[in-house]
């Protein structure tokens, strides 16, 4: 009897111990839109409770503004603008924060236009007036993208205006345009009920810009006391975005039951925008996904720094690193 006790009571702390789970905050970078739905998906499929993560995910308010969440340590881990992050830690030495896991290989940077207010090319801003909220990531490489473009950035007058406005201004033709995430500014529009056939999505990838988007960012002190939760949870999100490309309706479902008042199809339409022009790139698909290509991401420092004077030598490794990542990253289906 002692020794079938003795195993009953081992039994249950096996258990036990099997089913604990690390708490893990995660800080997204925007509302629960389309592209939030892998994380969601992580969640619904058990990719995190496989990993031992109790992750909960929290709506953001811009991808710059997540970087200084990650760097105080409000969250050990976010999702936001590796471009942003150099700036950052160029007027922030030291602060412990880097990219671990790149996401859209090819950043949604978009200018987004009205053809009937004149947008049609980069050329069509000047004389114009664009709209851009401070924290948005796509106006942080703004100047970047003016260079690459040649533009006469002192003959456009730039209107600064809240995220909840920017859309809903260009529909009114306050704005000629306003700079943001292609998947998001395009799609709100759509829902603001402007025809596909007047706007302009001028991605900033497709007219110069060397640059990489958003990525998974960690608390660095965090993270080098907890390199397995680390990679833990990038696992779990390279599942829930294949999981997305298998079934985005899937995805969408478990959006809309954190955000009931999304418009399925539109979010399903934003997801898929992203899979296909930010995330499955002819890049990721033949290298996997999460790293990053060493040349290209000197050549995006080079371009940074023909617009923003880096108080310090840049350093790639301070931006990212693959030390958390299978090798080869994470194949994709």
């Amino acid at each position: 009897m002692l020794h079938r006790a003795f195993l009953i009571a081992a039994g249950l702390f096996a258990a036990s111990v099997a089913t604990a789970q690390t708490k893990l905050p995660f800080a997204l970078d925007w509302r629960f839109e389309g592209p939030a739905a892998p994380y969601f998906l992580a969640l619904d499929n058990g990719h995190f409770a496989a990993e031992g993560l109790d992750v909960t995910i929290e709506a953001g308010d811009g991808s710059v503004n997540t970087i200084p969440k990650i760097a105080t340590g409000a969250f050990p881990i976010g999702f936001g603008d590796i471009n942003s992050v150099k700036r950052f830690l160029d007027q922030n030495p030291g602060a412990p924060v880097t990219a671990v896991m790149m996401i859209y290989d090819k950043p949604a940077f978009a200018i987004v236009g009205r053809k009937s207010l004149g947008i049609e090319t980069p050329k069509d801003l000047e004389g114009r007036v664009l709209g851009a909220p401070p924290p948005d990531g796509a106006w942080a490489q703004f100047p970047a993208f003016a260079t690459a473009n040649n533009l006469d950035v002192a003959a456009i007058t730039v209107e600064p205006l809240g995220f909840p406005t920017r859309e809903p201004m260009l529909a009114e033709g306050k704005v000629a345009a306003v700079t943001g995430f292609s998947f998001s500014s395009v799609l709100n529009l759509k829902r603001l009920g402007v025809p596909a056939d007047d706007i302009s999505n001028i991605l900033m990838a497709d007219h110069g810009l060397e640059l990489y988007g958003n990525a998974i960012l960690v608390n660095t002190d965090w993270a080098a006391q907890n390199g397995e939760t680390v990679e833990a949870f990038l696992r779990a999100v390279a599942k829930g975005w294949m999981d997305a490309a298998a079934d985005p309706a899937a995805g969408i479902t478990a959006l809309v039951a954190r955000n009931p008042a999304a418009d399925p199809a539109l979010e399903q339409e934003r997801l898929q925008m992203a899979l296909d022009q930010n995330v499955l790139t002819d890049w990721v698909k033949a290298n996997g996904m999460g790293g990053i290509d060493p040349a290209r991401m000197e050549r995006a420092l080079v371009q940074i720094g023909q617009t923003y004077e880096f108080k310090n030598a840049p350093d790639a490794s301070l931006y990212f690193t693959d030390a958390y990542l299978p090798e080869g990253g994470f194949k994709v289906n």
